[in-house]
């Protein structure tokens, strides 16, 4: 008797690490190889390289429990899907790890690199998401733009809600931090609004037009480290910069096709060293601007290749100049590196 136990014990545990050993190899991905891929090409000396796509939780290293992948072998379901579905606004916190707005799952994505995590939010408290579309974190604190719900939330690792803003919002398309602020632009008031850290209307500035200083539909907003807020403004085809106070201090880009120029603006992000990357959904490639907005580089084109995009959105940088672009309709971030002299 005793050894039918055991006989059965040993078959059990000979099936448990085959049901292992045949889900690994379906969940498990390969490491993707280091790229060969810089701008500008040779032999000009490159300034960019293409490192690797974030699509799914393994590419940033996280792997499925043993007892999960034994009971999706043996049912047969897969789990629930968090493959980015249309990855549109994007932001790294101050330990260097991403969040992802993903519009096509209406849902936030925190990419934990060092514990190899990639945590999702559907919701806050008992209100889901509805579009959104921009998002910043610092301290274990997330802040939401929703330009369908036309609100915007704080709210904790826990998923719990600290406050959300609604008046005098109407539609808000972009959100940053810059020391105990929160910058938040609302396309359809053609304005900036900047909080304090608890939800409180401190000031805000523009209104419609296309004179310095006003807006036609701005979408993302970014801060420099020379303390300045950098503002696309769509529809004028133009990047606007201000102080921290909302003054008005240049602006660059234009209407056209031709280099330096914009068709529709999106993600915008600076560099440590000053650069400004823009990205244009619609010629689907980044342009790379001094401090005084002048022409360093562009990059990309159509296509899902490496450095190539469909429908480029949101833009975050980190300290090391990684440089991350949520490229929407192929699905994934791509990350990029600036490897040039300042």
């Amino acid at each position: 008797m005793l050894k039918k136990i055991h006989r059965g014990i040993v078959a059990l545990a000979a099936l448990a690490l085959l049901a292992v050993s045949c889900v690994s190899q379906k969940t498990e991905k390969p490491a993707q190889p280091t790229a060969p891929h810089v701008w500008p090409s040779p032999p000009d000396e490159a300034r960019i390289t293409w490192l690797r796509d974030l699509k799914d939780p393994r590419d940033i290293g996280q792997s499925l429990s043993v007892f999960t992948r034994i009971g999706r072998w043996i049912t047969g379901g897969q789990g629930e899907d968090l493959a980015l579905q249309k990855p549109f606004g994007l932001a790294l916190d101050e330990l260097g790890n991403l969040c992802i707005t993903d519009t096509g799952a209406n849902r936030i994505c925190y990419c934990d690199f060092t514990k190899h995590q990639w945590r999702h939010y559907a919701a806050v408290g008992k209100t889901r998401f509805a579009s959104p579309v921009a998002v910043a974190r610092r301290k274990g604190i997330f802040y939401v733009a929703d330009s369908e719900l036309g609100r915007v939330f704080a709210f904790g690792d826990n998923g719990k809600p600290v406050w959300e803003i609604s008046t005098p919002l109407l539609r808000p398309s972009g959100v940053a931090l810059a020391g105990d602020e929160l910058a938040v632009v609302d396309s359809q008031a053609h304005a900036v609004f900047v909080f304090d850290l608890q939800g409180k209307l401190r000031f805000q500035f523009g209104r419609r037009g296309a004179a310095p200083g006003e807006f036609n539909f701005p979408t993302h907003i970014a801060a420099d480290t020379q303390g300045r807020w950098l503002v696309t403004d769509s529809l004028n085809s133009r990047v606007q910069v201000f102080d921290l106070t909302g003054k008005f201090l240049s602006e660059f880009g234009g209407n056209g096709d031709t280099s330096g120029n914009f068709s529709r603006p999106k993600g915008v992000a600076a560099d440590s060293f000053g650069h400004i990357y823009v990205a244009d959904a619609v010629f689907a490639n980044l342009q790379v601007f001094d401090q005084g907005g002048h022409l360093l580089l562009n990059f990309g084109q159509r296509g899902d290749g490496p450095g190539e995009f469909s429908m480029p959105g949101g833009i975050a940088i980190g300290p090391g100049n990684e440089i991350y672009v949520a490229d929407g309709y192929n699905r994934r971030v791509q990350v990029f590196k600036y490897i040039g002299p300042p």
